[in-house]
């Protein structure tokens, strides 16, 4: 006869693995699920996800854009989006703007200014959620911003979210770049894909190449180089549809996005 204990171990996998089904059937219209992560935060992260979302919107793509960084959302902010999500049969459904559907937790806050106090357990039902209760729709692509580190909440997306691959970003730094290391690590440990590097604020102030020069080191693709430039001093629209220099550093980027996708046999569009 099993213990209580037993039981309720028993019962904790029993709800996982129903969580886990949901999320699947869920996501089931999405072609491709790519994350954009790095360990180190200030590296860019959101900027990378919000631009590369709107890049391949703006080449008629189907995009959503998940914000999984509960403590400190700013996907909305880069967007410009103020409008709340509507609901229909307990289903969230996104805003949408600049051809990308939108969740974040700044979307359910009543100040952006609020700090978000919640321990890894409160964080973990968050990201589930969002993940169970969001209606998406078709989408060619989902792209989620993931939080820093290579703990817990990063550690709740790889396990919940079935992803199709990884962009690392990381800038000339040294530090950034054993930051990059380390997540290259926690992915491949997880028998995850990464998809390439892309080196964040490149130029005069902080250099370029030596994210090339860990890419190489890994055994992965380089995704491509972005520069430190003043037009991103404009939050009027993601600085990939303000300035067309940058845009076109982007769509080199979505394009090597989709070429490492289907070199490791995923669907890309």
């Amino acid at each position: 006869m099993a213990t209580p204990q037993e039981n309720a171990r028993l019962e904790q996998i029993k709800r996982a693995w129903q969580q886990k089904r949901e999320i699947n059937q869920r996501l089931a219209k999405i072609k491709a699920k790519v994350g954009v992560y790095s360990a180190k935060g200030g590296v860019g992260k959101t900027t990378v996800a919000v631009n590369l979302a709107v890049a391949l919107a703006k080449e008629g793509c189907k995009v959503g854009l998940l914000d999984a960084d509960i403590d400190c959302p700013n996907v909305t902010r880069a967007l410009g989006i103020t409008d709340k999500p509507e609901y229909a049969d307990n289903q969230i459904q996104p805003p949408e703007k600049w051809g990308v559907k939108v969740v974040s937790m700044a979307l359910f806050q009543e100040s952006e200014e609020e700090a978000i106090i919640w321990r890894g357990p409160m964080i973990h039902n968050a990201i589930n959620q969002f993940l169970q209760m969001t209606d998406w729709g078709e989408l060619d692509y989902l792209v989620v911003d993931l939080p820093p580190g290579t703990s817990d909440a990063p550690l709740t997306i790889m396990q919940a979210l079935p992803m199709d691959g990884f962009v690392v970003v990381s800038t000339p730094q040294a530090l950034a770049n054993l930051d990059a290391r380390r997540c290259i690590n926690m992915i491949r440990k997880l028998n995850l894909n990464v998809l390439g590097v892309v080196e964040n604020y490149t130029g005069e102030m902080f250099g370029e190449g030596a994210s090339k020069q860990l890419a190489e080191d890994v055994h992965t693709a380089f995704l491509g180089s972005l520069a430190l430039r003043p037009s991103y001093r404009d939050t009027s629209k993601p600085t990939a549809l303000a300035d067309p220099a940058v845009g076109k550093e982007y769509a080199s980027l979505a394009k090597a996005v989709r070429k490492s996708l289907q070199e490791s046999g995923r669907t890309a569009v």
